[in-house]
């Protein structure tokens, strides 16, 4: 299995270096997709990213899959006005509650923050995190803690 590279590591550093390089070739394309556009903003023609990093893939294929745990509940990017400003927030882990705010940092676009939401995804992984054994099938049992933080 795939670990994920520890700090300072070379392969850490080009891990995000891709996954920037993607986030910067689709600024202006709604959404977030980890690969890169030939031509900045136009997702006609596409390649790199998560289909030709194979390291890519998996790390965000974990980060996806690992179970929240106490005091690290999901991040996602918030629209504070439409078309205008985002900020990270992270959710309470409870229905109708609403996320907080983590930092005072305002974005003008939806793809930096989900930059930044990786970086800090990736600090918070242990290099083991999202190994097969860390996986049940809770889901089958109602037993995910999906509301639980």
């Amino acid at each position: 299995m795939i670990t994920i590279p520890k700090k300072g590591s070379p392969e850490r550093a080009r891990l995000i270096a891709e996954h920037r390089a993607c986030i910067d070739s689709m600024k202006g394309v709604p959404g977030c997709t980890i690969l890169r556009c030939a031509t900045p903003g136009d997702t006609t023609h596409v390649s790199g990213g998560i289909h030709e990093d194979l390291l890519l893939n998996r790390v965000l294929l974990r980060m996806r899959a690992a179970m929240p745990r106490s005091g690290r509940r999901k991040l996602v990017v918030i629209c504070t006005e439409p078309d205008k400003s985002w900020r990270i927030g992270r959710l309470s882990g409870v229905r109708g509650v609403p996320p907080e705010f983590v930092n005072d940092t305002i974005y003008d676009n939806e793809q930096d923050p989900q930059h930044d939401i990786f970086l800090m995804r990736l600090d918070e992984l242990d290099e083991t995190d999202g190994m097969p054994e860390h996986f049940h099938e809770g889901w089958k049992r109602r037993d995910d803690n999906w509301t639980v933080t």
